[in-house]
This record gives structure tokens, sequence and C-alpha cells, in this order.
């Protein structure tokens, strides 16, 4: 048995003995139907559903899927002429809305702990040569971990994610009115929904336990699908929370990411409950959700954290980088200030996200880095020191990124923490002082608008050839039309509610 994994040139004992694993355990699980899911530009699993029997000969075959899959906008309308071919110069086998092929991780197999009769395996897109997909965003971060460990390097990211669960109302012969005929659209009305907890009562033990029944599905969600949560908590804002996740290799982090949305919000929805991951939910009064994305280089081939200070530094100032973070970091956390303008794109996908970013709300507003400060953009954490005449290092050193919304693409999000990253080590770039006024006037903003992130990515030559000048044409597309929309919209927050509350 070969098939469509050997044409792709994955083909293996290994993989054929972890299809035959894979094949065993839905026989004696007893699921029924299998979903064939990959992560879309946008972060979202989309998948096909097969049924049991043709699970084994899905995962070595493949599965054809229509490509314009690959070129929708966040209303899932597709932002590309493919019966034009002159408009897809720069998308080969795009064109005629070819099909593509999704080929299956079986060692990725699972069954699903709110459908125990459904099976789920992660899947990439491939060309039918047997040609990988250049805009599959997994792969992207693929390439660039692939470049990371050139270098010798690993990445380790931990994950913050802030997120509003809504418990949804039913009225009289309508208990999902989201669904209602009456409502549909493109894209279609959310459901009406209830808080969960009142807010403004950060770690709230009371908010907590008015929280429990909903709090609890996320918990069971998440272990059971193997992600290492380690806290659920009360956040700031009415039915907003919080869920912290430990250290990992940044692709199954970035894996996990994606798990943990799509898990989450199907769970909660079968117990009547709404998740979203929309930065700001279009109510009159909230708190904006950030996704802070903590990471770290490690040795590739000891796992040593490379951010660590391990001899005491030359300087004792405490706004020079260099006295408590390695020379890769200082370098590294060089690079991320020097392009984070060209990564607001990746890191905040949404025209929502952008009014998060306003002055003393935890929140960035400007290009700085702070030790240890929630108000900067980066928050550099770790307290290397002495213990009498010992130097001890702090092995868990690392670097928060606070720009990212929480309906961002992960493999995009940490592509560009990467690329980033590493061209400030290449160029030995070094980070100007720490910010002890992260939002005082004057500073280096970042973007305030979708628009003028993509104007921001355009002009980062470095990031552009990093992630390729043809993807970056092609996400600036899908944005584009993204803002377009959103411009000709005369109900703004209703567009909004329609085009992230009711998806994302």
């Amino acid at each position: 048995m070969s098939g469509f994994a050997q044409r792709c040139g994955i083909d293996s004992p290994a993989r054929r003995q972890a299809i035959a694993a894979a094949t065993e355990r839905i026989a004696r699980s007893g699921v029924e139907l299998v979903r064939f899911c990959w992560c879309d530009q946008h972060g979202m699993l989309r998948g096909k559903t097969l049924v049991a029997s043709a699970a084994a000969v899905a995962m070595q075959d493949g599965i054809g899927m229509v490509s314009t899959l690959l070129l929708k906008d966040s209303s899932d309308r597709t932002a590309f002429n493919v019966f034009e071919p002159a408009a897809m110069t720069g998308l080969p086998g795009f064109v005629g809305a070819a099909n593509l092929m999704l080929l299956a991780d079986p060692e990725s197999y699972r069954q699903l702990p709110w459908a125990s009769h459904i099976g789920w395996v992660q899947c990439q897109p491939w060309f039918a040569t047997g040609e990988p997909v250049p805009i599959d965003t997994r792969r992207i971060l693929q390439q660039a971990l692939a470049e990371l460990a050139q270098a010798g390097y690993g990445m380790r990211c931990g994950l913050e994610v802030e997120f509003h669960i809504y418990r949804m109302l039913a009225t009289p012969g309508a208990p999902q009115p989201h669904l209602d005929p009456e409502q549909a659209a493109w894209p279609g009305q959310p459901p009406a929904v209830e808080l969960i907890h009142p807010g403004y009562k950060l770690l709230d033990e009371a908010w907590s336990d008015m929280a429990d029944a909903a709090l609890r599905i996320v918990q069971q969600t998440a272990q059971s699908l193997g992600l290492p949560l380690l806290s659920l908590e009360i956040e700031l804002g009415p039915s907003q929370v919080e869920a912290v996740f430990d250290a990992t290799d940044a692709l199954r982090a970035a894996d996990n990411m994606v798990l943990f949305r799509n898990g989450v919000t199907q769970a909660l929805r079968r117990a009547g409950y709404h998740a979203s991951f929309m930065c700001r939910p279009p109510f009159p009064n909230i708190m904006s959700s950030g996704w802070h994305l903590h990471q770290s280089l490690v040795d590739a081939g000891n796992g040593r954290n490379l951010f660590a200070l391990e001899t005491a530094a030359a300087t004792s100032d405490p706004g020079d980088a260099r006295s408590f973070l390695s020379p890769s970091a200082t370098h590294y956390l060089a690079g991320l200030l020097a392009h984070a303008p060209g990564s607001s794109v990746f890191c905040t996908p949404t025209v929502n996200g952008y009014g998060r970013f306003r002055p003393n709300a935890m929140a960035p507003r400007s290009v700085v880095w702070g030790r240890d400060n929630r108000g900067a953009l980066l928050r550099v954490i770790g307290s290397p020191g002495r213990m009498g005449d010992d130097f001890v290092t702090d092995p868990a050193t690392r670097i928060e990124n606070r720009l990212g919304e929480p309906a961002a693409n992960p493999y995009l999000y940490m592509a560009s923490q990467v690329f980033s990253g590493l061209d400030g080590i290449r160029r030995a770039l070094v980070p100007p002082h720490a910010s002890e006024r992260p939002y005082q006037e004057g500073l280096v903003r970042i973007p305030g608008s979708l628009g003028e992130a993509i104007t921001a990515l355009q002009a980062d030559t470095v990031l552009v050839q990093a992630f390729g000048a043809s993807f970056v044409d092609y996400l600036c597309t899908l944005k584009r039309s993204e803002v377009a929309r959103h411009d000709a919209a005369q109900d703004k927050t209703d567009w909004e509610r329609r085009e992230y509350f009711s998806r994302f």
C-alpha cells in the first residue's frame, strides 16, 4: 500500500504502521465517523467527514477538496477570480477551482471527547501532483522552524488565551436562534446570549463558581484532547475568562491552540453556550481579549533555554536587556521590536482586534519592551542574579508578546516571531532601553488599524522575503477584502457581529 502519500514523498513503514494503529483504534472504539480536518488561513478548522470504514484508505490515498477553500476571506467569500487565469499568476494550481488533496497525519488520530462516536485526524493540503501547497499556513510555520533549526535553535511557546463564554438564549420554537431561516444571511446572525458572570471582579472566586459549569466543560475538553492546560481564570470583563497552557515546542503549541478553540467551541455549543474568540464582542460594555504568546529559544540538541543569562552581566542597568538576557535573547528581542508593525497582520488579523490597543488598558500601544511590564508590547520575564558568591540563572526566562488577539492564526503568529527574531540574531540588533511608561506620548505606535498593518507588512522587506512575496500578496488580498467590506458597511457593529462574533 503506498497511494498518494508515496507521491508526496512521505510514505514510510512507520507511517503505514501508524495508519494500522489508528484503524485498529477506530474499529475497537466503535467510532462511526472520522473527521479529516485541516487549519485554514484564518486559523479555523475545516474538513470532511468520512464513515469509519473509509478512513484507512483515505489516510493513505488522500481526500479531494475544492482549492477555493484557501482563497476565502473572513466571511467565506472567495477573494480571487479563479476563472480568470491572468488573475491567478501568483497562485499556480488554483485556476478553475481545481482540486487539492488532504493528507492525514495518522499519529494525530483521536476520539472527540464531546462526540464519542466521532474520530478526528489532522491533515494538510497538497496539490494533486504531490507538491506541497505553499500557502498552507501550518507548512509556513514548519518552514520557519526548519530555518530556526538550521541555526541551532528550537522554539518553545506557552499560551495565555483570553476569550468570552456566553449562555445562549432559547426562545419558544427556536432553541437555536442563530439557525432561524429568517435570519439567514452571509454571514449569518449569531445567537442571542446572556452572561455567565457579570465581570469587573478579576479572579473573583464567586464569579468562578457562577461560571463553573461552563469552565468545567472547557477543562474536561482540553484535558481529554491531551492539551497541557494549567489554569482557568475569571478575567476582568463580563463573561470573559482565560486559559493558560504550559510551554511546549512551537508547532505543538500552534496545533494545541487550533484544537483548543475548535474543541471548546463545539463542546460548549452542545451544552447551550456560545464561546467567542473575537477580540471585542459587539456589546456596549466589554473588555478586549488578548492572546499573550510566551516564547523562548532552546538549544536544538539538548533543549537548554538559550534566553537565560548564565553568567553575570557586565552591566547592572535594569533597563538594559543585556543585564538579564543572553546575547541571543537580546538580539531576538530587538528583532521582534524591529518587525512589530509588519507582524501585526499575523498577530492581530481582524478589523475588530485593533480596538484593543488603548492607553492604560494592559494592552500594547507602542513598540516598546519592558521588564515584567504588562503595558509594553514585549514583556521580558526572568530574574537571574547572585546568591552569595554564586550567580544563579533563571531557566524560565522568556519574552511575552502581548500584541496578539485570540482569533489569530497560530501558525502565522508564531512564524512571524521566528522570522523577526532570527533577523535580530543574524544582524546582532540591540534593543533600546526598556520603557517604564509604555503609554507615554512620542513613542513609535503599533498600527492603529488592519489597513495600516497591511501597509506596514508590505513595507517590511525582511518579512516579505521570509514569508515569500507571493504569500504576502495573497494574505494582503484576503485582508483588504475584509477591510473594504467593513468600510462599506453602514452598520459596522452589525457587520462585526456577523463577521466575527457568529464565526470566531
